[in-house]
């Protein structure tokens, strides 16, 4: 399995975003949460989770702002 070979291994930016994502969804697996805490650097998941944050918000608003455009307002 993929994920056995990961262990003791710094996680990659992929499974960084992946880790990011699936926490800011409610569905991350106590496993890999363990996993990240031991040996991820909180540096990237900060850096990577402001990311993600600002490009769903700009997201949000971009279609907001059609939406209110194509009707008119």
């Amino acid at each position: 399995m993929e994920s056995g070979k990961q262990e003791g291994r710094a996680p990659s930016l992929l499974s960084v975003l992946g880790s990011v994502l699936a926490s800011m969804f409610g569905v991350q697996s106590s496993r890999k949460r363990e996993a990240d805490f031991t040996h991820g650097k909180p540096s990237q998941y900060v850096i990577i989770g402001l990311l993600v944050t600002v490009l769903f918000v700009l997201t949000v608003w971009g279609v907001v702002s059609l939406v209110m455009k194509l009707a008119g307002v």
